[in-house]
């Protein structure tokens, strides 16, 4: 059984190991990229606002080596308190994934859209990056650490009524170059931008059988498939690691070459 909610306990592991921090690591991509971090030898704590789904799969990993938080990103007060949880459990912070956010990017037509629900998701998606890298950043100073946002291809392109997202995602990315410059050379700042990313058996509350992805979903990607989280997760696992060292402040596009074919009605 994985630890979960607490990390009041003792510390169970040497600090020579590396400790991550995934937010929005319950479900989908966060969940595909703890998974694989916990695979590659890392130390994973991730934080979620569904506790309900983080307490789920902690129990599902049956690791040790994972710790699950229930946090609202948006809320300074929460971010503060995992970042000292995961420093106390762990020992240290060396790295960040910055996962959590809203998922669904519509939000209806700019003219009926709420500020509250405008609000709410640039709190989610921009905001509580901002918190979690203002709050994380002392301690990956001392580790010579690295940060990772979840932007989107919708910073880069769009479909109708998408504003409140487009516009976290955009800033996101604004966000990375800009922390790039700030923190280098002691922390190392990427984001990843994922394209269509079928995350559907990832989720809570998801069908036992999932009706298939068509084969025209697939075709219309160059690389000739739907994307997985594991895409994303592995691209997450490299920008973090000793092996990207020489990179920082770009924004990897990881959309199966959507972004690139230009599609006309006919």
């Amino acid at each position: 059984m994985a630890e979960q909610a607490t990390a009041t306990g003792p510390r169970t592991f040497s600090s020579d190991k590396p400790v991550v921090l995934v937010t929005g690591g319950a479900q989908g991509i966060g969940q595909g990229v703890a998974g694989e971090l916990l695979a590659r030898g890392w130390r994973v704590v991730i934080c979620d606002v569904d506790e309900t789904a983080a307490t789920a799969f902690a129990s599902q990993s049956e690791s040790s080596e994972l710790l699950a938080l229930e946090a609202d990103v948006a809320s300074e007060s929460d971010v503060a308190r995992v970042i000292r949880e995961t420093v106390a459990w762990g020992g240290r912070l060396d790295a960040l994934v910055n996962n959590a956010g809203i998922a669904d990017p519509f939000s209806g037509s700019i003219e009926t859209l709420a500020l509250a629900d405008w609000q709410r998701r640039i709190d989610v998606n921009l905001t509580g990056a901002f918190l979690t890298a203002k709050h994380a950043v002392p301690h990956l100073r001392k580790a010579g650490g690295a940060i990772v946002n979840m932007a989107s291809t919708r910073a880069l392109q769009s479909e109708p009524d998408c504003e409140a997202y487009a516009a976290s995602k955009g800033g996101l990315v604004a966000l990375t170059h800009a922390l790039a410059v700030s923190l280098g050379p002691d922390v190392r700042v990427n984001a990843v931008s994922p394209g269509w990313i079928d995350v559907r058996g990832q989720q809570t509350g998801a069908p036992d059988a999932l009706e298939p992805l068509s084969d025209a979903d697939h075709r219309q990607h160059p690389v000739g498939r739907v994307g997985h989280a594991g895409d994303i997760a592995a691209a997450v696992a490299y920008l973090i690691s000793s092996e990207a060292g020489f990179v920082t402040g770009q924004n990897l596009v990881i959309d199966g070459g959507m972004t690139r074919r230009m599609i006309y009605e006919e």
